[in-house]
């Protein structure tokens, strides 16, 4: 490499000594394309270096987003075992209260067929009473009625 700055630079020499000598055109031609060469590669670096830190800080996102993804499917398994237990619980609970609520309708129906027998019995003692009651009634309003025309006649004397 030393080799070919010194060779440059004394051709370069020579070159200005004959600035319109063929060489000389060539070694400024080298050393324009030089010049250009190493400005395309501070480019070229200054990109690399922007792009790199692009992606280091992409790296860095992207990992914590899997970290917190992770965290939140854990938290999410626990969360669904915890509704899947609740589910079990509520549905034993769903099954307690429907075979409490048949039995509770079968203790009605019999209930229900008891106080209808039970009332279709009191309508026909009623009756029977009322008809009692009415029959006394009449018969008391006929005793009076005889009462009042002589008492005697209901009476009997012994001779």
């Amino acid at each position: 490499m030393k080799f070919a700055a010194v060779a440059v630079s004394l051709l370069a020499a020579r070159a200005s000594a004959g600035q319109a000598s063929p060489i000389g055109k060539v070694i400024q031609m080298i050393s324009d394309f030089q010049a250009k060469v190493i400005k395309e590669g501070e480019q070229s670096q200054k990109i690399y270096a922007e792009f790199s830190e692009w992606c280091e800080d992409r790296s860095r996102e992207l990992a914590h987003e899997i970290k917190t993804g992770k965290a939140e499917v854990v938290t999410l398994k626990a969360t669904i075992a915890e509704q899947e237990a609740t589910i079990e619980t509520t549905n034993s609970k769903i099954d307690e209260l429907v075979e409490s609520i048949s039995t509770d309708e079968a203790e009605l129906k019999k209930a229900t067929a008891i106080r209808k027998k039970e009332h279709e019995d009191f309508m026909v003692e009623e009756k029977e009473l009322m008809d009692t009651v009415d029959m006394i009634t009449r018969a008391t309003g006929i005793l009076e009625r005889e009462l009042a025309k002589g008492g005697a006649s209901m009476l009997q004397m012994k001779n």
